[in-house]
Formats: C-alpha cells, sequence, structure tokens
C-alpha cells in the first residue's frame, strides 16, 4: 500500500511545471521559522544601519518609507505565492481522495468476491454435514435387527 502512494506521489511530481516547483519552494521557505528569523534579522539590520551606522547619509531615514515599500511588495508576492500554492495542494487533495475513492472501489469489490467465496463455502459445508447426517442416520437405521 505505501507502495503504490510513493509511486503516485513521485509520478505526481515528476510532472510539475517549473512554476508550481517554484511556489512549493517558497512556500516552504517562507512557512519556516529560519525565514522568519532571517527576516526579523533583516529589519533590525535595515533599522540599525539607516538608523545609527548611516544616520547622517542614510539612503532610506526614519520612517522608512523604501523598507515600507519592499514589505509591501514582498506581502503581496507572499500572497500569490501562497495562493499558488495553496491551489496546487488543493489539486493534490483531489488527486488523492480520488485515488483513495478508486481503492475503496476496487477493495470493496474483492471483499465482496471473497464474502460469496465465503458463502459458496458455508453452502458446501452444510450440505456435505446434511450428507453426513443422512449417512449416519442410514447407518443407524441399518445395524437395528
Amino acid at each position: 500500500m505505501t507502495d503504490i502512494r510513493s509511486n503516485w506521489h513521485r509520478r505526481h511530481q515528476e510532472g510539475l511545471t517549473p512554476g508550481e516547483r517554484a511556489a512549493d519552494t517558497l512556500r516552504n521557505g517562507m512557512g519556516s521559522w529560519p525565514f522568519v528569523g532571517i527576516f526579523l534579522a533583516f529589519m533590525a539590520a535595515w533599522a540599525a544601519l539607516n538608523s545609527y551606522v548611516l544616520a547622517a547619509s542614510a539612503w532610506d531615514p526614519y520612517p522608512y518609507i523604501l523598507l515600507n515599500l519592499f514589505l509591501s511588495m514582498l506581502a503581496g508576492l507572499q500572497g500569490a505565492i501562497l495562493l499558488i500554492a495553496a491551489k496546487r495542494q488543493d489539486a493534490i487533495a483531489s488527486a488523492m481522495a480520488q485515488h483513495d475513492y478508486e481503492t475503496d472501489v476496487r477493495a470493496a469489490a474483492h471483499i465482496e468476491m471473497l464474502m460469496n467465496i465465503n458463502a459458496e463455502q458455508l453452502r458446501l459445508l452444510q450440505e456435505l454435514r446434511d450428507m453426513h447426517g443422512n449417512v449416519q442416520a442410514g447407518n443407524a437405521g441399518e445395524q437395528r435387527p
């Protein structure tokens, strides 16, 4: 069962377009603690550099209008990337649900077949019991004088 699922997933991964791969990579990167840490460090470095180190000739003095512009662009880009990745994840979930449904239908057919075989075996066993009972009854009748 695990082998079937991994084969399906591998085939699905091989069929991805470069854009879909990029969206997945960016989603996985932006949705991680290292990204949050690097982002916070960058923000602190930007503020420190523009407020203290280059105080007289800062390229983006407080209130950091250039940084705000970059953050707005990043938010817009992140939103689009996350929507693309969410759409892909929905497609994956839908394909997996369809695969699970098909597996369930095949399993139900196999179970039905096994139940029919079992019912046939029970019927044959009952016939054998009946025949055995008739033979014993016949033998019991023959032994009486």
